[in-house]
């Protein structure tokens, strides 16, 4: 027999009770002087304790209300004046409207969250099928991120760029420094096909290219065990502009982490130091994903935490030029607005696909 609604929402709230205890215990633990000598332990149960402040916020504002509501009752059943009475009566009337809210505030708030919202990301764009339009494809993603995320105030650093003849990208890796970067930028992974004619095109035949994106959180040290004695450093000279420095100094540098194979390359500073950090930034990112696919796919209600199955094969949008339009198949939105989504307006896109999200893992908890 289903729970009653009241049932219901005294288990919501007591599962916000719970969230409140484990809030106490966070910052006992996080004064503890032990604590303060371990920093990997301290950055941990403060990213924990960041992630549970807005519940916290909710329940005291939640506690505060229904006591403003019993006090307003026993008014509006104590009062011998009608103006008194009045005035009791629309006070309990906007407090049930406002715990109403706050309920669902609340069932919102106890939704599996991410845990790598917060985080920076690395965004990594590869063209696809389509030779050298699809390269330009690549570029056009890029900078539609990139506007983006100027539009939010996040610092972007492309850490790695193949580029090929036409001045497009084969391969593209940018890193994004933003609050929140991650729970927007997710959901731009998986495969971006594209529409228009070439302007190689001489009959105006429309052409089809895609584009992959990969969006993974960034990983801080502490996030993934890393040996250096299972990682191949090589270095070598760097192409293109830089003179006598590309000659003489072998500036470019490549990482081999031999237990997972991943290989990554970076030669876009004239620092061989900062090639090192920006390429280990890069590996840890793709490792951290590794774990982080392997830990979903071992849960047995496994989903991708993005819209659709958020396999990097999917096809997830088309963008048409002739008729400046994108479709976002995983939840069958059409918007005619290409132009402004590549002039970084990615809102309505992100905000629709993240919508799609909650209602999705709000159907599941009910």
């Amino acid at each position: 027999m289903p729970a009653s609604p009241a049932t219901d929402t005294s288990a919501m709230w007591s599962r916000l009770e719970d969230v409140g205890k484990r809030f106490e215990e966070i910052e006992n633990e996080m004064a503890d002087p032990a604590t303060s000598g371990n920093p990997s332990r301290l950055q941990t149960l403060a990213r924990e304790h960041a992630s549970l402040q807005a519940k916290i916020a909710l329940l005291n504002e939640y506690r505060a209300a229904t006591d403003e509501l019993e006090q307003a009752q026993e008014v509006l059943e104590e009062a011998d004046d009608e103006e008194m009475r009045e005035f009791a009566q629309a006070e309990v009337t906007d407090l049930r409207t406002r715990i109403e809210q706050l309920e669902s505030d609340a069932r919102r708030a106890l939704l599996p969250t991410d845990p790598n919202d917060e985080r920076n990301v690395i965004v990594e764009i590869r063209a696809g099928a389509g030779g050298d339009e699809a390269g330009l494809w690549a570029a056009d993603l890029l900078r539609a991120y990139v506007r983006y995320a100027e539009g939010r105030r996040w610092q972007t650093d492309v850490l790695s760029a193949s580029e090929n003849a036409m001045g497009g990208f084969k391969e593209v890796i940018c890193q994004i420094e933003g609050s929140g970067a991650f729970s927007r930028l997710k959901y731009e992974s998986g495969v971006h096909r594209v529409q228009r004619v070439p302007e190689t095109e001489a009959q105006g035949r429309i052409h089809t290219s895609t584009a992959t994106v990969a969006v993974m959180p960034e990983a801080e040290e502490v996030d993934v065990d890393l040996d250096d004695s299972d990682i191949r450093l090589d270095l070598f000279h760097s192409g293109g502009a830089g003179g006598q420095n590309v000659n003489k100094v072998q500036t470019g540098v490549r990482l081999t982490h031999e237990p997972s194979g991943i290989v990554v390359t970076c030669t876009d500073e004239r620092s061989q130091l900062k090639n090192k950090i920006k390429a280990m930034s890069v590996l840890r990112a793709r490792l951290y994903e590794q774990q982080r696919m392997a830990a979903e796919r071992e849960r047995a209600d496994f989903r991708r935490s993005q819209v659709g199955s958020g396999d990097r094969s999917e096809k997830i949008r088309t963008y048409n030029f002739p008729e400046n339009r994108v479709t976002d198949h995983r939840i069958g939105l059409t918007r005619h607005d290409l132009d402004g989504m590549l002039d970084g307006h990615l809102d309505p896109l992100i905000d629709a696909a993240a919508t799609a999200e909650e209602a999705r893992l709000l159907a599941e908890a009910s």
